[in-house]
């Protein structure tokens, strides 16, 4: 099993959409690459911990490749918007992709340069390493599961 952490705006939708993706094993929401241990979700909203809203994904790679999820996260984030995506703005919101395995350094990097050519802006979906993850909240956690009527900033059907 693999694992790799998507940064795109809310992570309500991010877990949603991600959990539905055939290979994907498990979804857990939380904080990245922040300076605070342990933020709360109302020091994050405050963006002073310099944490993102990210989402943890791990998954089986015979299943589904990362190049494939990184097509999943491209189609549900505008990686061109500095900290904010659909309604939601702060550093918080930011997209990043955040890898815990170096050998997917490259891969990444390759993807993201593949495809910056689709925009007129330049991508700033920052790519780097996993420095920390904290769990947020249980409320947080399988919240469209739990709310299916709850915000979600992204196309679920994409």
């Amino acid at each position: 099993m693999k694992e790799i952490y998507f940064a795109g705006g809310c992570f309500w939708g991010v877990e949603e959409y991600f959990s539905r993706i055939d290979g994907v094993i498990e979804t857990k929401v939380g904080y990245a690459n922040g300076i605070k241990e342990n933020p709360t979700y109302q020091e994050v909203c405050t963006g002073t911990t310099k944490h993102a809203e990210t989402v943890y994904v791990k998954y089986d790679e015979s299943v589904v490749s990362l190049e494939e999820l990184l097509y999943k996260f491209f189609n549900i984030i505008d990686p061109t918007l500095l900290n904010r995506q659909g309604g939601d703005i702060g550093n918080q919101y930011r997209t990043g992709i955040y890898y815990a395995d170096e050998k997917d350094k490259d891969i990444i990097a390759k993807y993201v340069d593949g495809i910056q050519q689709n925009y007129t802006e330049k991508i700033v979906t920052e790519v780097c390493p996993l420095r920390c993850f904290y769990l947020a909240e249980e409320y947080h956690q399988k919240y469209l599961k739990k709310n299916p009527n709850g915000y979600c900033h992204i196309d679920l059907s994409r």
